[in-house]
Formats: C-alpha cells, sequence, structure tokens
C-alpha cells in the first residue's frame, strides 16, 4: 500500500497497520475524529450504529464490559443504556432524557450530583436497594398499618407507586398513591351519601332526599305507604326503613336508597306505637321505647322482609327518644315518661338482650335527634321544661360515660331528625320548621346552615345509604 505524505501528518509509530489485505486497524483516535472521512454506512459492531459525533465520547475507551452491553442502539432509536458504572460521578453533559410524550424528565443529574428520577415507568418490579421510606414491601399498604405517625410514607417495589398517609386513626388508616388509589376504610353498611327523610307532622307521606357532602335543599323522593308521624328510620346503606309512627301503627316500610321512588312494605313492628328510636349495624336494624312509656326493642334483619322479633328491653320505658350506633353498639337517648329523661342506654346489636346503662345526656330532654360518624354520637335539640333546646352533646359511643357538649343548632327546636354520611352529621325539620342543619362530627363546633326540606314539619324519620 503506497502512502503519500502530503495527506497524513502526526506521530505514525504504532498507529496505524494494514495490509493490501486486512482492513487496517487503528490504535487511537486522535483529537475529536472529524477528519475521518469516507467512512462505510454501518458498522459490524452489535453495540453501536448509526452516526456519532467522537467529541460527545472524553474518555470512553470501550462500550461493553465483557459481559453487559453498556451502550447499544441504531440510526433509527433513542437507543439504551444497560447500567451505569460506578457512583456515577463519570456522567457529564447530561440534561435530561424526555419520556414518550417528551413531557416528563425521567433521569436528570450533573457530574456533581447524584441525579434524579422524575418517574419510574413500567411495573417497579426490578426496583433494589430503595431506601429513605418508612415502609418499603412488594404490595401497597391497608388500612390497619397504623403507622407511628401523619405523613409516612410507603413504596410497593412491585407497582412504584409511593404512598403517604394522611389519616392515622387506629385500624383506620387513609393512605393516597401517587398513581391515585386510595386506601380507605369501607364505608359502614348504617352509612351513606344519600340523606332520606321520610314522615313527619302532621300526616305526611313525604319522603325527601338529599346529597350530604353538599349543601342545598332537599329533592322529593316519593312517598311512605302510610302517612305519619313519630317514626323512626335505619339503613343498611341499600335499603332505608321506617317504622312505627302515629296514629299508633305497627307498619315498616322501605325504601331502595339509590332509586326515587315509594316505599313498599316491609312488615311489622312487634307493637304498635310512635315517638321510637331507631339503629342498625348494617345488617339488623332495631326499634326501641315508644309511647306511651314503652321499654320494647324489636329487631328485624334489614336485607330481608318480615315482621320484626323481640330483641330486649330498655333500662327505662319511655317515649319520643332518639338512637344511633358505632356498628357494634346501638345507644338510645333522651326521651320522657312523665318529664324529659338524661337517660343512655346501649346494646350490643349483634346479640340480643336487655340495654345497660351508658350514662347521661348534658340536658334531660324529649324529641331529640340522632347521628353517629361511627365513634362518636350526637344527640341534638329536643324539648326541656316545655322549651324548644338548641343543644348538641356527644359520647364516644365505644366508651361508656355522660355526654359532653359539643355545640349549638343555628334554631332551637324539637322532634328533628339525624343522618349522617360518616362525616357530617344533618339534622332536619322540627316542631314546625324545614330547617336542615349540619356538623362535621369529628370537630366540635356549632350547626352550620345545610339547606331546606321540601316542606316544613318535624317528628319525622331519616336514614342514610347509597
Amino acid at each position: 500500500m503506497k502512502i503519500y505524505a502530503p495527506n497524513i501528518t502526526g506521530s505514525f509509530i504504532g498507529n496505524i497497520s494494514g495490509s493490501t489485505t486486512s482492513t487496517g486497524s487503528f490504535g487511537k483516535l486522535l483529537a475529536d475524529g472529524s477528519q475521518l472521512t469516507n467512512l462505510p454506512a454501518s458498522y459490524t459492531s452489535a453495540q453501536i450504529s448509526g452516526s456519532w459525533q467522537g467529541q460527545n465520547f472524553s474518555t470512553t475507551q470501550s462500550f461493553s464490559d465483557g459481559t453487559a452491553t453498556l451502550i447499544s442502539g441504531s440510526a433509527s432509536s433513542t437507543g439504551s443504556f444497560g447500567k451505569v458504572l460506578g457512583d456515577g460521578s463519570s456522567l457529564t453533559g447530561i440534561t435530561s432524557f424526555a419520556g414518550a410524550a417528551g413531557t416528563e424528565t425521567l433521569f436528570s443529574g450533573s457530574a456533581a450530583s447524584t441525579g434524579s428520577f422524575g418517574k419510574v415507568l413500567g411495573d417497579g418490579s426490578s426496583l433494589t436497594g430503595i431506601s429513605g421510606f418508612d415502609y418499603t414491601s412488594g404490595s401497597s399498604p391497608v388500612v390497619t398499618t397504623n403507622p407511628s405517625s401523619l405523613g409516612a410514607t410507603w413504596i410497593n417495589t412491585t407497582s412504584g407507586e409511593l404512598f403517604i398517609c394522611h389519616d392515622i386513626t387506629s385500624g383506620e388508616n387513609n393512605w393516597l398513591g401517587t398513581a391515585g388509589t386510595e386506601v380507605v376504610p369501607a364505608v359502614p353498611g348504617y352509612f351513606g351519601g344519600r340523606g332520606v327523610f321520610g314522615g313527619g307532622y302532621s300526616g305526611y307521606d313525604t319522603i325527601d332526599y338529599i346529597t350530604i357532602a353538599s349543601t342545598g335543599n332537599a329533592i322529593d323522593f316519593g312517598d311512605l305507604t302510610v302517612s305519619r308521624h313519630g317514626l323512626a328510620a335505619c339503613s343498611n346503606n341499600a335499603r332505608g326503613l321506617f317504622g312505627g309512627g302515629s296514629s299508633t301503627t305497627d307498619v315498616i316500610d322501605y325504601v331502595t336508597i339509590a332509586t326515587t321512588g315509594n316505599a313498599i312494605d316491609f312488615g311489622d313492628l312487634s307493637v304498635a306505637r310512635w315517638g321510637v328510636g331507631a339503629c342498625s349495624d348494617g345488617t339488623k336494624g332495631l326499634w326501641g321505647a315508644g309511647y306511651s312509656s314503652h321499654n320494647v326493642i324489636d329487631y328485624i334483619t334489614i336485607a330481608t322482609t318480615g315482621n320484626a322479633s323481640d330483641f330486649g328491653d330498655l333500662t327505662v320505658g319511655r317515649a319520643r327518644i332518639a338512637a344511633c350506633s358505632n356498628g357494634t353498639r346501638g345507644i338510645f337517648g333522651g326521651g320522657a315518661t312523665s318529664s324529659p329523661r338524661n337517660t343512655i342506654d346501649y346494646v350490643t346489636i349483634a346479640s340480643a338482650g336487655n340495654a345497660t346503662d351508658f350514662g347521661d345526656l348534658t340536658t334531660s330532654r324529649q324529641s331529640p335527634g340522632a347521628c353517629s360518624d361511627g365513634t362518636k354520637g350526637v344527640f341534638c335539640a329536643g324539648e326541656t321544661s316545655g322549651a324548644n333546646s338548641n343543644v348538641i352533646d356527644y359520647v364516644t359511643i365505644a366508651t361508656t360515660g355522660n355526654a359532653t357538649d359539643f355545640g349549638d343548632l343555628t334554631v332551637a327546636r324539637k322532634w328533628v331528625s339525624g343522618c349522617s354520611d360518616g362525616t357530617k352529621g344533618v339534622f332536619g325539620g322540627g316542631s314546625s320548621s324545614n330547617v336542615i342543619d349540619y356538623v362535621t362530627i369529628a370537630t366540635t363546633g356549632n350547626a352550620i346552615d345545610f339547606g331546606d326540606l321540601t316542606a316544613s314539619r318535624g317528628y319525622l324519620g331519616s336514614c342514610s345509604g347509597t
């Protein structure tokens, strides 16, 4: 092979070798490689092909460690990196690698930084050696995880989703994931987002409904099978049942809460009466007390139509009471015999039997309303010594004891009825009022105006469901 001096400059010792029958070899490439010309369109190397500029590789001498391909790609692909060697400190000139949509930075860093990751694509199953989180697991958290502090972090190494705890109530934790996954306690069967109010004084068969999460006026739902007042209601989330009422009836009727329409006959109470209180655990529905001074507690299985059966007796026979539950205990508060009472009784709903003394309301009164969030039971309004009351008091249902002041209603009244979605407690009607008030049950304070019923009335029954 002939070499003409005008075409080559520099030192040639050991740098170029070859013959007329070989392809030649190069010891190294000097400078930025810009003087290389007439190169073939492709290389036989599986590691690199396409167009490369020499100035982009400052110290790299090879692209394979003998066991793994470090860089591969082609003229028509974006390329891929098998791994980053060392601590990454040799990475220079890196700006970002954009995602498929060109909007997310997947990897960024510099020679002086450790780099950062915008998000992890795929299923995250290759994530290893992760640290800095309170919990690292191949699955998502559950409501019974019980972290020690609000804001605790959990990384699911299978899905790559990061969770942050924003409620650390024991056994009822709430977690929110970066992919939108929510881990929250199941809604108890005696709660729901729709509040339903039925009947009322005098001679109403009206059923109204509201969406508890959103303030506003009630909307017509349908009609009861019998016009009456002094009834009480409970639910299993799907069915709402209205039982008892005046004029001294034993009627129980029901609605499907998700679907507006008229009520259907369910069965009968064991004793015809009005001024009752009702609660449920999502399976059984209980009705207690009633005029005149009954101590009877009845129960039914909400999912199955039929007549009520005897459950047990209250500690004191009385009428015009209110009731609520936490899904385990049912509590019955207030009422009257010859005068208003402050008595609170409780039962374990799953087991038939007589009631036990729980404690006392802050004031003796008849015709209050009640609801709960599953933890607190809240009693409001009523009549005491001939005057209407605006009092709201509460108890912690799991723990016996006397009630504590919660706040005040917007308007003092009696014959109120309450229901809840597990967060808000709403109290509708009363005396000759169409007012609906609400409170956030977890936080004590005065009630706020919610809206109005379709008609002014008291002595109505209410429950909630979905």
